[in-house]
């Protein structure tokens, strides 16, 4: 009875580590779980009645469940028997790749991650690089809409930074899913951008089994009344002005639209200018076809710099901002008013026609986005120098030749977000302009330096429907 018995110690490891997992397995995670959805639960009831969109019961669905939804959807089971004869593969080959889709795209909302650390993280960004602006807002009109309406928001891509400030200035309001492009992809990031509701797309995949998986997503969230964010160019500007609509996702959410059994669809257009964009010669640069394709190295190294340039800035105390940020939200638009209005019903449509009546849509949200984004003083001056590129102007003639064109933006009816102090902010606009070397400074003169011409026309182009270009080709 008392004789010992000797284990090999990697048995002995092992059994250690079984144990060891057994007790997370059964005491911590489950302790970890109970924890967090009480923060998080905690988190919906405060926030419950302060939103002016409500998050929905899909947000807060588990997100297997909603993969498990998509992946099972009757379309999505048709695509892939489709694609299973078009690629000679096995059916459960095909389906196979439709989880994988389905699991990057599905996102995986946390409430608690969104609204405490995600606004947090949002202010203090858009804060510390930009002195923001929420411009113009009618409240009734937003007020006014059907609760049980899904509301889309749909604006102008100026930077990557477009994110981070609509994020901002919207989180009292709602929780925005985006569509996020390829570049989040990365290892910790990809998973704090999904908690915060958004979802991957593959950009340029023509693969037709991914673009009906991505389809399906979009209709079943839009049905089931998820508040999104859409970036109607579907890309960057790259030269300042407004791109083409991009129809694809607007046509996702209408295609099967009913106007006399589903819930509205209302499109809040979003109007945002910044004086400066943080990859405006980045994006410069890609219209040169023969531009040296720059490596990653340079990018990271780049990066690096700029930070520590901030940084090296911030602890001397002399780090400015770049400028203005501001938002301006326009009237809502009820795609249930423009059904009836002209006599249309996308279900009931074949896919020619509902492109063309998904454009008329997309234009006029394009139009209505337009007169609302904010002139701001790096465009307005931007745009004086950009036209009169070989002309010295001193401060009080500068000045002058602000107000004029300000009148005139008035006169349009333009949505103004001009500081009034127009001294100080001209001032201030001038130095910032002279420290990035895009204008030439002799005593009290100031003048466009000429390499800077492309910079300089990427601003002005932001506002070049208001003040147009008659006599200059826009960049």
């Amino acid at each position: 009875m008392n004789t010992s018995i000797s284990i090999p110690l990697w048995v002995f490891a092992i059994l250690i580590l079984i144990t060891g997992w057994a007790l997370l397995s059964r005491i911590l995670f489950p302790s970890v779980r109970w924890f967090l959805r009480r923060r998080v639960n905690r988190v919906l009831d405060e926030i419950s009645t302060l939103l002016d969109i409500e998050i929905k019961p899909f947000q807060l669905t588990k997100r297997q469940v909603l993969i498990d939804r998509l992946v099972y959807d009757p379309k999505v089971i048709e695509a892939i028997q489709e694609y299973a004869l078009e690629q000679q593969i096995s059916r459960e080959a095909a389906q196979a790749k439709v989880v994988n889709y389905a699991e990057e795209i599905v996102p995986a909302f946390n409430a608690y991650i969104y609204f405490r650390f995600g606004y947090w993280f949002s202010k203090k960004i858009a804060r510390l690089l930009y002195r923001v602006r929420l411009g113009f807002v009618d409240e009734k009109k937003i007020a006014a809409i059907d609760p049980k309406s899904t509301v889309v928001f749909v604006m102008n891509h100026r930077s990557n930074m477009d994110y981070i400030l609509v994020s901002y200035l919207t989180t009292e309001r709602t929780a925005l899913s985006y569509a996020v492009g390829e570049w989040a992809r990365i290892w910790a990031l990809q998973t704090l951008i999904k908690a915060t509701g958004a979802f991957f797309v593959r950009r340029q995949s023509n693969n037709k089994l991914y673009r009906r998986v991505l389809e399906r997503y979009v209709h079943m969230a839009t049905r089931e009344g998820v508040c999104q964010a859409v970036f109607i160019e579907g890309g960057l500007s790259k030269d300042g002005l407004m791109r083409p609509p991009k129809l694809g996702f607007l046509d996702y959410m209408l295609r099967g639209f009913d106007p006399d059994k589903d819930r509205d669809i209302v499109f809040i257009p979003i109007g945002l200018n910044y004086d400066r964009t943080l990859e405006d010669r980045s994006l410069l640069r890609k219209l040169n076809p023969n531009a040296e394709r720059r490596s990653k190295w340079f990018v990271v190294k780049t990066v690096i710099k700029f930070n520590a340039q901030v940084f090296f800035l911030m602890a001397r105390n002399r780090w400015r901002r770049f400028g203005f940020a501001c938002v301006n939200f326009g009237n809502p638009i009820s795609t249930r008013s423009f059904c009836q209005e002209h006599g249309i019903n996308f279900s009931q449509m074949d896919s020619s026609l509902r492109f063309v009546k998904v454009e008329v849509l997309a234009r006029q949200l394009l139009s209505n986005i337009k007169q609302i984004i904010p002139p701001l003083p790096v465009p307005i001056i931007a745009t004086i120098l950009v036209k009169n590129p070989e002309t010295w102007f001193n401060h009080f003639d500068l000045n002058a030749r602000v107000h004029h064109l300000l009148e005139n933006l008035s006169d349009q009816n333009a949505l103004i977000s001009f500081p009034t102090s127009h001294d100080f902010t001209i001032e201030t606009t001038i130095n910032m302009l002279h420290l990035r070397h895009l204008i030439l400074k002799s005593e009290d003169s100031y003048k466009m330096a000429p390499e800077a011409l492309d910079v300089l026309t990427y601003y002005a182009n932001s506002i070049a429907h208001w003040v147009g270009n008659n006599d200059r080709q826009p960049l």
